[in-house]
């Protein structure tokens, strides 16, 4: 199926929409606003040009969500904030701790560059699993949607996941919490955080436990610490270190196909995340900043033999592998004039992974090693020009250099443009890249890898638009349209004898639109809601010739639902309040190997509704406040999967309470 005809409505559509928009924009009441009104435009951002910027000159697509809000709906991990995301969808295994994959816009669950404090988290070549990093001293979470390898390299290639610790600001306050309920499940946490000008802090500790929801050999279980120090010396220079460390322990019995056989096996994982965010203001016109960031990442699988009898086939496996990034980031902005700055720095980055896996079966035993490492270097540039604050460009462009694939550029262009002070038109061009993985690389000894695969590449646009009602009432949308080329798979009998195992040669695209609208129904009383559509399609099959496959020509690309809808009531009164959320997934197709021949199925559509209150039990205005919260996950216990072979958690009941005060 080629992608002309569904890129070419969409590419009218979109011009459509951009000019429908901008007429209903032009013609709106809302230009004559006073200026002094609250602007939702006029929010700052940061993921989207690495600089504190307002929303209104970024033409990329923003979400931001904030702690405290996630918090108050009882939303304590990362994997549930970012289902409110238009144009995104998670997919879990069904219990605790499970792997949990990230699809935005459509493209591959390593499209997305995980950001902690500025620092990566992926895996070199993009995966991450979103199943274990919680809310704990999370001031807020920035999503951006659309290409940013431009400022961020590989694996940012449909948008980029930023989690901004706490800075720690005002008077010094403690917060204990802790919940229970279904599935043996029970947390507790604790953090402190304060600070003024000069210096701040905050900390934060949290437990979690659940024996999950399998009736044999499940379980999960996570310990968290997560810290920072900020201080400045003076107005021009300031410092932030910051520091994150989980680790975690799943049971599962499931194979591959979600059928529980196993009675022993489990995984382990551990993370430590470390930033040191540094910035000096030479003069009024020119900074200087640094970040040093070093991340590692462990995980572990042990599945050894259930018995004296479990002897057959591959009986037995214990496997490790510890990953590690090491970089520095250098660059100076200008300020050039009122609301333009350019700036331009580089990037140096070493990568290494050490792993081991010993197998037993029943042919016998089989070791397995790898310990490999490899630098990436880059320079990039941006401008970001907003001079009379109605028309602000952004311009990028970088050079990445890798020891493996050797040079690969990529850029940027957007325009963002405001014909009144509460309505924006924005539209926005780019490219991306994501690295081949270590192991497509340097394969293993049962596969070869290819040290001359190039990365996978994007080339995307978008058109999109924003007007603010007033009174806390807003309405976007956005239509992108994006190819995937290069695309790397693996080939089990490659082409020539002696060829390696990985090659550049698939080929997909992704094209949708994302709407959300935000009404202020009456005081304390707010709607949210969402829809997304998505198109996909694999335009080059490469080697997965079968009808039905995982890849198949002109089929649609796995766990990409067509339709999406979102919606969320939120009261608050008196330091009470309460939420409700309705998602609806549509249908999407997966793959089922349960049988021997895996075959390409129909997932149908789901509804899911989740609750959630608080309510003052003591010191309401006093020194110290006790807080009672519920939270009802799937209250109508909907029977759905999101891969299939692993049904979703029940109904999931959490009553706990929450105590805070002031040192």
């Amino acid at each position: 199926m080629s992608d002309n005809i569904p890129r070419r409505r969409l590419r009218g559509a979109g011009v459509a929409a951009v000019a429908a928009l901008a007429t209903i924009v032009m013609a709106s009441p809302l230009g004559a606003q006073q200026p002094g009104d609250t602007i939702v435009l006029d929010e700052i951002v940061v993921t989207a040009t690495r600089l504190p910027t307002p929303r209104a000159a970024v033409a990329s697509a923003v979400t931001v969500l904030t702690g405290d809000a996630l918090r108050a709906a009882g939303i304590t991990n990362l994997l549930t904030a970012l289902r409110a995301v238009p144009g995104a969808t998670l997919v879990q295994g069904g219990s605790y701790g499970t792997p949990a994959s990230f699809f935005l816009r459509g493209g591959e669950s390593d499209y997305v560059r995980v950001l902690v404090d500025g620092v990566p988290v992926n895996e070199p070549g993009g995966a991450y699993d979103f199943a274990h990093l919680t809310l704990d001293n999370v001031e807020r979470i920035e999503v951006v949607r659309g290409p940013a390898s431009v400022l961020y390299g590989s694996d940012a290639v449909t948008g980029v996941v930023q989690v901004f610790t706490r800075a720690g600001a005002g008077a010094a306050r403690w917060r204990v919490s802790g919940d229970a309920g279904s599935y043996g499940t029970a947390r507790g946490a604790a953090e402190a955080s304060g600070g003024g000008a000069r210096l701040g802090f905050s900390l934060a500790a949290s437990r979690f436990e659940s024996a999950g929801t399998s009736s044999f050999n499940s379980g999960y279980r996570r310990s968290e610490v997560s810290a920072l120090v900020r201080a400045a010396a003076g107005a021009a220079t300031d410092a932030r270190l910051t520091f994150r460390f989980d680790d975690h322990r799943t049971r599962f019995p499931t194979d591959g196909a979600g059928r529980a056989v196993d009675h022993n096996q489990f995984t382990t994982g551990r993370q430590a995340t470390v930033g040191l965010d540094l910035r000096h203001a030479v003069s009024s016109v020119l900074e200087l900043r640094a970040l040093l960031g070093a991340h590692t990442g462990f995980a572990g699988y042990d599945n050894r033999p259930d018995g004296p009898a479990d002897t057959l086939g591959f009986f037995a496996d214990v496997s490790g592998s510890r990953v590690a990034r090491r970089s520095a980031d250098l660059r100076a902005v200008a300020r050039l004039g009122p609301g333009t700055t350019l700036s331009a720095g580089g990037t140096l980055e070493r990568q290494t992974v050490t792993s081991h896996d010993s197998a037993s079966s029943q042919w016998g035993p089989s070791l397995s090693d790898l310990d490999r490492g490899r630098r990436n270097a880059a320079v990039y540039a941006q401008l970001v020009a907003d001079p009379g604050g109605r028309l602000a460009v952004n311009l990028g462009a970088r050079l990445d250099r890798n020891q493996h694939f050797g040079s690969f550029a990529t850029w940027r262009a957007g325009l963002s443009w405001r014909p009144v002070p509460r309505g924006r038109v924005r539209a926005a061009v780019g490219t991306a890249l994501k690295e081949p993985t270590f192991f497509e690389t340097f394969g293993s000894p049962w596969v070869t890898g290819n040290d001359a695969l190039r990365p996978e590449r994007s080339r995307s646009w978008e058109v999109g638009g924003e007007i603010d009602l007033g009174r806390g009432s807003a309405v976007s949308a956005t239509l992108f349209a994006q190819r995937f080329t290069d695309l790397i798979q693996y080939t089990f009998a490659p082409p020539t004898p002696g060829q390696p195992n990985y090659f550049n040669i698939a080929a997909a695209r992704s094209s949708g639109l994302e709407t959300e609208l935000s009404i202020a129904v009456a005081p304390g009383l707010t709607a949210h809601g969402r829809y997304t559509y998505l198109s996909t399609a694999a335009t080059d099959a490469g080697f997965d010739t079968a009808p039905d496959g995982a890849f198949a020509q002109g089929r649609a690309l796995l766990r990409r639902p067509a339709h999406a809808v979102g919606v969320a009531l939120g009261w608050s009164r008196a330091g009470t309040a309460m939420q409700a959320s309705l998602d609806v997934v549509g249908r999407r197709d997966d793959m089922d190997f349960s049988a021997l021949a895996p075959a390409r199925v129909r997932q149908p559509a789901y509804t899911r509704v989740d609750v959630s209150g608080m309510v003052p039990v003591l010191g309401r205005g006093g020194p110290v406040g006790v807080v009672a919260t519920v939270r009802v996950e799937n209250l109508f216990g909907a029977r759905y999967q999101e891969v299939r072979g692993f049904p979703a958690r029940g109904r999931t009941v959490l009553v706990g309470l929450r105590m805070e005060g002031g040192f």
